[in-house]
């Protein structure tokens, strides 16, 4: 994987905020029986994912926020493409698609949650392997 300070495509790929090249997830999103596990520390650069214990009960009020835009683009997709159907095609289509995503809005909440409040940021010492 080619070395990339830029911290939106860390975020995308979903690597270590330090060196951005460690994944942040164990398993694949599409294993649904394993899609939340983390390792305890970056295998590239050691850098614990955990900074303090529940530190990502904080990531609840991001995915919070992607349960609702969820919401806000499903509903305004449905009233223009379907022509404003009954209450329980949105309930529905709302239902299924954010379903369906969960595995990826866990995932990504995480991931920013790390970001933003983990404390952490870039530093290509680690990237290359020179400490």
């Amino acid at each position: 994987m080619a070395n990339t300070s830029s911290s939106l495509v860390g975020i995308l790929q979903q690597r270590c905020p330090r060196c951005h090249q460690g994944p942040l997830f164990t398993h694949s999103a599409l294993n649904l029986a394993h899609f939340t596990e983390m390792p305890t520390a970056c295998p590239v650069c050691h850098q614990v994912y955990e900074p303090e214990p529940g530190f990502y009960w904080g990531a609840m009020y991001i995915s919070f926020g992607f349960s609702t835009a969820i919401m806000l683009v499903v509903g305004f997709a449905v009233y223009y493409l379907l022509g404003d159907p009954d209450t329980w095609v949105y309930i529905t289509a709302v239902a299924v698609v954010a379903l369906l995503l969960t595995p990826l809005s866990l995932r990504y909440s995480r991931t920013l949650m790390l970001y933003l409040f983990g404390g952490v940021h870039y530093d290509a010492r680690y990237a290359t392997g020179r400490r």
